[in-house]
């Protein structure tokens, strides 16, 4: 089994062995880098970083991550590519296969990176498209595997817009065995082929996909808890209409009090706080959101290598 070359696209595409694959070797880098064990297991290699959407955890983690794997990352925003200024992506594509080992890429379209990973014979990674967010949702299963010990049977409760963040939380989810539970308000559900996939994965793996309207009723029994902002990236315009929409949808003191009483509670940051979760419950002990956005380093350190590198 290997991942040697291939894409990071959907967590949907990824084997069972293969996401355990990544959370070994990204245990094993984090405690390397807290030892201060150096591991240049890139050493010579180059990531190329196309943004089209700003960011601060994605772009700190993955340029850190390859600095300290003893490679070079190179920040290419839209406006440095002439990707922006109308080039087709297949030429970018093919011309940067020929400079680099690996290209992140955090973008609006999911199909536009699909047909940059087409005409990219080297390995593409999704730091993420509008309708999937694979390296977080990974991150956050590998940060419920440290807190918990163990996956299978425990269940995750998402709370909020069906967005790309709840997409691939029921990927990873369905992938290694955890029950996961999507509340959000008509109109607004996750894309229904998504939940199909997840569903499939879950019937092999034991585990099971909802999706609901009530919170209350989605948090019960409840080892996580998760939100992301009610409007993302690109949405703003929907800023008001989102929050009447999305009322009762809230994280607080109350709602966590419903689920298991060592629940922890998760957020892939930036947060509205006093929106979809209050400072209360983000600055309280349940809270584990700084460790999460540590473990994007070291999660995507382990993709990384396992694409890019010679295990």
């Amino acid at each position: 089994m290997s991942l040697k070359g291939k894409d990071l696209l959907s967590v949907h595409d990824l084997s069972k062995d293969e996401v355990y694959e990544i959370f070994s070797l990204a245990k094993e880098l984090k405690v390397k880098q807290k030892q201060g064990i150096e591991h240049h297991l890139l050493k010579g290699k180059t990531l190329g970083m196309i943004f089209q959407k700003s960011s601060t955890r994605t772009r700190v983690s993955f340029e850190v991550g390859m600095w300290q794997l003893g490679g070079m990352a190179l920040f290419l925003s839209a406006n440095d590519l002439q990707i922006g200024r109308g080039e087709p992506i297949k030429d970018t594509a093919r011309v940067l296969a020929r400079y680099l080992d690996g290209i992140m890429i955090r973008t609006f379209s999911h199909a536009g990176m699909e047909e940059l990973a087409h005409y990219a014979d080297i390995p593409i990674i999704n730091g993420l498209t509008d309708l999937l967010h694979p390296c977080q949702a990974l991150t956050d299963i590998f940060t419920t595997l440290e807190i918990k010990g163990d996956l299978p049977g425990r269940k995750m409760t998402y709370i909020g817009d069906g967005n790309n963040m709840a997409n691939a939380l029921m990927h990873t989810c369905a992938k290694v065995g955890m029950d996961i539970t999507i509340a959000c308000p008509e109109g607004y559900r996750p894309d229904p082929k998504i939940v199909a996939e997840a569903e499939a994965d879950a019937a092999k793996n034991g585990c099971k996909v909802s999706v609901v309207n009530d919170p209350r009723v989605a948090v019960q029994g409840a080892d996580v808890l998760y939100t992301d902002v009610w409007a993302s990236m690109g949405m703003e315009a929907e800023q008001a209409q989102r929050e009447k929409d999305f009322a009762g949808y809230q994280i607080d003191s109350a709602l966590l009090k419903l689920a298991k009483p060592d629940a922890v509670v998760m957020h892939c940051l930036p947060a509205h706080r006093g929106e979809e979760i209050t400072d209360e419950v983000i600055e309280g002990p349940q809270s584990v959101v700084i460790d999460e956005a540590e473990n994007r380093l070291h999660v995507q350190k382990a993709i990384m290598t396992l694409l890019m590198g010679n295990k």
